[in-house]
C-alpha cells in the first residue's frame, strides 16, 4: 500500500522524502517498528478478548514442574503473530512480487491449519485437534504449491556470471595485456540450490536424474517438489515441537528469521552476492521485508509469551512459524542449510523420533517399552532433570545464536 503510494508520490510530484521508500533498508525498519507495535498495542486486546471466550489451555498431567500454573493461559495468540507479520507486509511491500505472494498464501494456509486444530481442542473440547493426517495433507498442498510455482514461474530466476573475453589483434600479435575480462549476469530457470561448507557449493537437482538418461533429468523437478514438501512438513512441525516453554519457539523463531533476512538480502543484491560469489537471486529483497516483520512480530508477541507467560501461541502461531522459516530459506536457495540454522526444532524432532522408536523397538524385542531420554521433546527431559524452565529456554536461544552466526559464516567458509 505505502510503497504504491509513496512510489508515486515520488514519480509524480517528487515529494521530498517519498523516494526512502525505494530502499529495502528503509521499509525494513518500518516493517520491524509496526509488527513491534502491532503485537504490542494490540496484543493485549487479543489477550482480553480470548480470555472473555474463556480460550485458556487444557494442561496434561505430565508431572512437570510449574504445569499447574499454566492452566487456563490463553491460548491461539499466535493470531497476534500473524496479524504483526501480515500487517506489515500488505503496507510496505511489493505486493506484485511472486515471493510475497508465496508468502501471504504460506502465512495464511498454515495458520488456517494450526487455528482448525486449536479451534477443535478449545471449543470443541477434544485434546487430540485436527487429524494429524489433515495437519500432513495441509502441509504437503502447500508444499506442492510452493515446489510448481518455483518451477514454473517466470520470475523465479537466478542469474549466473557468464564470462566474455573481448579480444583486440593489434600488428598480428595477441597480448594478455589487451585481453579484457566483463561479467554479464544471464538470467535463468534453474533447479540449482546451495551447499554449504563446499567451494563449488551450487548442487543441481537435475543431477540426481540425469545418470537415468536425458529424457529423466527433465522430470527432475518432480524430486524437487518432494524435496521441498518434506522440508517445509519437517520444519513445521518441528516448530510445533519445539513451542512446549514460554518463549521458546518465539525466540527460536527470530533468531532464525533475522539470519534468514540477511541471506535473503545478500541473495538478492547484485554487489554482495557477487563478493561472496553467492547466486544472485533477483528481487529477493523483497523477502527480507517481509522477514523484519518476521522477527519484529515473533519479538512484539515475547513480550506476552516470555515466562511465566500471559498467552500461549497454539498451533496457530506454531505451525506457520515453521513453515514460513522453511518456505523462506527454499526460496533463496538455501534449503540445505536448514538442519544447521534450525538446529533446535531438528533435535527436537529427532529426540521425539528416537523416543517413540525406541519404545517400540523395546516392547517388541523384551516385552517392556524403554526410553532414551527422561521425556520428549528433549526441552521436556530436561525439565525431568530439575533444570527451571526459564534457565533452559536461554540455553536454547544461546544454542539457536551459534547455529545462526555458523550458518552466516558458511557464505565464506568453503
Amino acid at each position: 500500500m505505502f510503497y504504491y503510494l509513496f512510489e508515486y508520490l515520488n514519480n509524480t510530484y517528487e515529494l521530498p522524502g517519498a523516494g526512502l521508500f525505494q530502499y529495502i533498508s528503509f521499509r525494513s525498519a518500518l516493517a520491524v517498528i509496526t509488527s513491534l507495535l502491532v503485537s504490542m498495542v494490540f496484543g493485549g486486546k487479543i489477550i482480553n478478548l480470548i480470555q472473555r471466550k474463556q480460550i485458556g489451555e487444557e494442561v496434561r498431567k505430565l508431572g512437570l514442574e510449574g504445569e499447574e500454573n499454566k492452566k487456563g493461559t490463553p491460548t491461539m495468540g499466535g493470531l497476534i503473530i500473524l496479524s504483526a507479520i501480515l500487517v506489515p507486509t500488505i503496507l510496505f511491500t511489493d505486493l506484485s512480487s511472486i515471493y510475497i505472494q508465496i508468502m501471504i498464501l504460506t502465512t495464511f494456509w498454515l495458520g488456517l491449519i494450526g487455528f482448525a486444530d486449536d479451534y477443535i481442542k478449545v471449543f470443541k473440547k477434544n485434546k487430540s485437534g485436527l487429524a494429524g493426517r489433515f495437519k500432513i495433507l495441509g502441509q504437503i498442498m502447500i508444499g506442492i504449491i510452493v515446489g510448481l510455482v518455483m518451477v514454473f514461474h517466470p520470475d523465479i530466476v537466478i542469474k549466473q556470471k557468464i564470462e566474455n573475453r573481448n579480444i583486440t589483434i593489434e600488428n598480428q600479435l595477441i597480448s594478455e595485456s589487451s585481453i579484457t575480462s566483463s561479467f554479464e549476469q544471464k538470467a535463468e530457470k534453474t533447479s540449482k540450490t546451495t551447499i554449504p561448507f563446499f567451494k563449488n557449493n551450487e548442487f543441481d537437482y537435475h543431477i540426481i536424474t540425469s545418470w537415468i538418461g536425458k529424457s529423466a533429468s527433465q522430470y527432475a523437478w518432480i524430486f524437487f517438489i518432494v524435496v521441498v514438501v518434506i522440508i517445509i512438513t519437517a520444519v513445521s512441525n518441528g516448530a510445533n515441537l519445539t513451542d512446549g516453554l514460554d518463549g521458546l519457539a518465539t525466540g527460536s523463531s527470530a533468531i532464525i528469521g533475522l539470519t534468514l533476512a540477511v541471506l535473503a538480502y545478500v541473495s538478492g543484491n547484485i554487489i554482495a552476492a557477487d563478493y561472496l560469489n553467492i547466486m544472485y537471486i533477483p528481487n529477493t529483497g523483497e523477502l527480507v521485508v517481509y522477514m523484519s516483520a518476521f522477527v519484529g512480530a515473533c519479538i512484539g508477541f515475547m513480550w506476552y509469551n516470555s515466562y511465566p507467560a500471559q498467552v500461549f501461541m497454539g498451533d496457530t502461531g506454531s505451525l506457520a512459524l515453521g513453515g514460513i522459516i522453511a518456505v523462506v530459506a527454499i526460496l533463496i536457495r538455501k534449503e540445505l542449510l536448514i538442519p544447521l540454522l534450525c538446529g533446535v526444532f531438528l533435535i527436537e524432532n529427532l529426540s521425539v523420533l528416537i523416543q517413540v522408536g525406541y519404545f517400540k523397538y523395546t516392547k517388541r524385542k523384551f516385552g517392556v517399552g524403554k526410553r532414551v531420554f527422561r521425556m520428549a521433546p528433549l526441552h521436556h527431559h530436561f525439565q525431568k532433570k530439575g533444570i527451571h524452565e526459564s534457565k533452559i529456554v536461554t540455553r536454547f536461544w544461546i544454542i539457536g545464536i551459534i547455529l545462526a552466526v555458523l550458518t552466516i559464516v558458511t557464505l565464506k567458509l568453503r
